[in-house]
């Protein structure tokens, strides 16, 4: 047995391992699945808000130069008092991030479309026009210092450990090489030319038909003359946003003032209006105006002079529309931490936090926005990854899997055990055997030998000797029987004689047989018999199997106080029962369910010292089976032991 146990503490192992290795590896197989989910749709959420960006960019990009004026000319049409109409911009924005859209002029003035020139300002409007001119004062504070603020290419962000494995388990399926790249920009990547009518350009620089036209030439003629009068001046400020340093505010611009001072005022030929010619018109800008303010502006421009036109970002109300917009609505905001934050110079001066608190984050993902909201940075966090359903289902797989393993190797256990203490038993048996059976030859050939040397002395004494002989030749021949009946119904060849009857002859017979047993163990018998319907039975069988109890209670209750057995047959509903009890020491309760069992001895000191085959019990089962019935054996509350036979008590006719 302790080899067995060896060999499966060495088979759990060698299953144990290789399991585990895979449970260990489809568990991170599962994380990075769950990483991987988390931060596409964390992605998703900050291509979204880009997506908004850029849209807001398109259509800043895509506005007239003439629409930050209160009055614009329609497109198609030309300059007249009669054909102008008013700005979309006239109103006050509905984006409540945006405070109002204005003009910044070459000699900083400032003017913006919702105040109507020569009239007063709207009470309504007041404060809006306020702030603007403030915003106007304060860019140009900074503009005569410096020159407008280079765009910042987006920062790269380190990449997690977590994140090269959600992008490692993602790469399995595309290459992210390329969608990883960040934009630079959300709208125009360089400078573009527009061409636009002379009446457009006078509403934004304000100027005379003459005064606008006399310095650009038409179209054709444009690029020549501004390649031959502004090389020096007017180049550098085209092409001063390939500066240096990403975050730089500022380089000097005296070569476009000097361009401006010194170009020359020569006379063209009058165009018409409705002639049109090139202006160019920069990309999109952000410059800080204050702690909470940016001006996202673009540069045109018109006569070797730059108008910059654009409006004013709101960064608290801005970054709160993001978040309210865009993550806040969203399940991710049940567990995920949004961190939004504006930054300037390395300086945060802005930031909006929305969704559940993060401290302990397993998964983090960087967004820095391209310009002109590279100012822009969002952080997603969360210390919970959303579970996968893979996981739950491989959680029921493992421990059905496990039960399964454990359930096999409790029944293989319980097998062998079953069988070695089968195979104990089974030897145990042959030496009870060999004893029961010398025991009666034994007192036979004693008995035998005392009558022939006459020490019985009488003829009374001898009739002793001859019922003792036939005693042991009777218990002889039932344990010789035991063990035939035993082997016939081990295979099954044992036949029954089923008759009717009422169960008195059998009771009598019993009584007859046990009496000298009885007897000369001083126990006496008692028969407690009620009326019961004839039943099917077979005679010799139960015979057998009273004998058989009857002996087992002689056996272990010979320390009792009172030595009596009780045979009670009576009849309960469609059962014929019977009960035999007697006042012995009783079976241990966890024996009580094996003592049917094949070669089962109870092992204590009484069962130790009273010999046995094993045999008489499960004989009992045996052929109370084979006749269709059942037995029970249980404790009695005053002390010793009842075992029940319970046989089916229906008449031949209805058997």
């Amino acid at each position: 047995m302790k080899r067995l146990q060896i060999l499966i503490l060495i088979f759990c192992l060698s299953i144990s391992i290789p399991l585990g290795y895979f449970v260990v590896r489809t568990y991170r197989g599962l994380e990075q699945e769950e990483t991987a989910t988390l931060s596409y749709f964390a992605n998703t959420l900050f291509d979204r808000m880009e997506q908004d960006l850029e849209t807001l960019v398109q259509l800043e990009e895509g506005r007239a130069i003439d629409e930050y004026n209160f009055f614009m000319t329609p497109a198609g049409r030309y300059r007249n008092s009669e054909n102008e109409e008013r700005s979309p911009l006239s109103s006050l924005p509905a984006q409540n991030y945006i405070l109002g859209y204005f003009q910044n002029n070459p000699d900083g003035s400032f003017q913006t479309p919702i105040a109507q020139p020569g009239k007063n300002i709207p009470v309504d409007r007041k404060d809006t026009v306020s702030q603007l001119e403030r915003a106007n004062r304060l860019f140009n504070r900074i503009r005569t210092a410096t020159t407008d603020e280079v765009r910042v290419p987006p920062a790269k962000v380190a990449v997690r450990p977590e994140q090269k494995q959600q992008s490692a388990f993602a790469g399995k399926y595309l290459d992210l090489t390329r969608s990883q790249e960040s934009k630079a920009y959300l709208g125009q990547k360089q400078k573009r030319l527009e061409k636009v009518t002379v009446a457009q350009a006078e509403k934004v620089a304000r100027q005379k038909k003459s005064d606008v036209t006399r310095s650009p030439a038409p179209a054709a003629s444009f690029a020549k003359s501004r390649s031959s009068r502004l090389r020096a001046g007017e180049e550098a400020l085209l092409d001063k946003d390939k500066g240096e340093a990403a975050g730089a505010r500022v380089h000097s611009e005296p070569a476009l003032k000097e361009a401006e001072a010194d170009a020359p005022a020569e006379a063209a030929s009058e165009i018409r209006a409705e002639d049109s010619f090139q202006v160019e018109v920069a990309p999109l800008q952000s410059v800080f105006v204050g702690s909470d303010q940016i001006f996202i502006f673009r540069r045109i421009m018109i006569n070797q002079k730059i108008y910059r036109q654009g409006f004013i970002l709101k960064v608290p109300a801005f970054l709160n529309y993001l978040a309210q917009n865009y993550f806040v609505p969203q399940p991710m905001a049940g567990y995920a931490n949004l961190r939004l934050h504006v930054m300037d110079q390395g300086r945060e001066i802005g930031m909006v936090e929305a969704g559940t608190s993060s401290r302990d984050p397993k998964f983090i993902l960087n967004r820095a926005f391209p310009s002109p909201f590279a100012f822009l940075n969002a952080t997603l966090s969360s210390d919970e990854i959303p579970r996968s359903t893979g996981r739950k289902t491989l959680m029921i797989m493992g421990i059905v899997l496990v039960a399964i393993f454990l359930i096999g190797l409790f029944a293989i256990y319980k097998s062998t055990q079953t069988i070695v203490d089968l195979s104990v038993r089974r030897s145990q048996f042959v030496s009870s055997v060999t004893h029961e059976l010398k025991t009666p030859l034994t007192n036979i050939r004693m008995y035998i030998e005392m009558l022939e040397q006459g020490i019985a002395g009488d003829t009374e004494r001898e009739q002793e000797y001859f019922q003792i002989i036939n005693s042991e030749g009777s218990r002889l021949s039932r344990l010789i029987n035991n063990v035939l009946d035993l082997a016939k119904l081990e295979k099954k060849q044992r036949a029954l004689n089923l008759k009717e009857g009422t169960f008195e002859e059998v009771v009598a017979e019993v009584k007859t047989v046990m009496q000298a047993k009885l007897k000369q163990e001083n126990f006496t018998l008692k028969i407690i018999q009620e009326n019961i319907n004839p039943f099917n039975y077979d005679r010799e069988v139960m015979i057998q199997v009273l004998i058989n109890l009857i002996e087992n209670s002689i056996k272990f209750g010979q320390a009792a106080v009172q030595k009596e057995i009780t045979i009670r047959t009576f009849q309960e509903g469609k059962w014929m029962k019977i009960a035999v009890s007697d006042r012995g020491p009783g079976i241990p309760r966890r024996a009580l369910r094996k003592i049917f069992d094949n070669f089962y001895r109870v092992d204590n000191s009484l069962a130790r010292k009273t010999r046995g085959t094993g045999i008489g019990l499960a004989l009992v089962k045996k052929f109370v089976k084979l006749t269709g019935g059942e037995v029970t054996a249980q404790n009695n509350p005053e002390g010793g032991c009842t075992i029940t036979i319970s046989l089916p008590a229906w008449e031949q006719g209805n058997g």
